[in-house]
């Protein structure tokens, strides 16, 4: 078998009443411990191989389901309207393969957050402008801005 050229993660950008839930990493993590994010996580072959296919050979939409369950699973709610916001390499260090994040946004559906304390250690509902003095890691709040203007300016993705 041939080594994985990538790793293929998802992000969700959630807006509730015009605010955002961002996500503090726990301080045991080995990548940006106590930094802030928004919920997301990696693509695992269950994601798909536990569901029928949709055509013969094919399963559709997987990157949104691994959204939602990564939302689910780490901050305890439910998301809908999921849409695409934009992709991002990135290169930790050359013993692992580069990661492939898909960014998404999304509206809340239902649910009051509830961390998975091995995932998260706090998540809270931010403004954009309350989001800027947390220490968030990468591009975060240009990501939220982004996604604010999807959301709020019918700006298509």
């Amino acid at each position: 078998m041939k080594e994985a050229l990538y790793s293929i993660a998802v992000t969700a950008i959630i807006e509730r009443d015009g605010q955002y839930l961002i996500a503090k990493r726990p301080s045991t993590s080995t990548r940006w411990p106590g930094r802030w994010t928004v919920p997301g996580g990696r693509l695992e072959p269950a994601d798909y191989e536990s569901l029928p296919k949709d055509t013969e050979q094919e399963w559709y939409s997987i990157l949104e389901k691994v959204a939602q369950r990564e939302v689910l699973e780490e901050v305890g709610i439910v998301i809908k309207d999921i849409k695409y916001l934009t992709s991002i390499i990135v290169h930790y260090n050359t013993t692992v393969p580069p990661t492939l994040i898909i960014s998404f946004y999304a509206r809340h559906a239902s649910g009051e957050v509830a961390v998975d304390p091995l995932e998260v250690d706090e998540a809270i509902w931010v403004t954009l402008e309350q989001a800027k003095s947390h220490d968030l890691i990468g591009d975060i709040y240009g990501e939220l801005v982004m996604a604010n203007e999807h959301l709020h300016n019918g700006t298509p993705a």
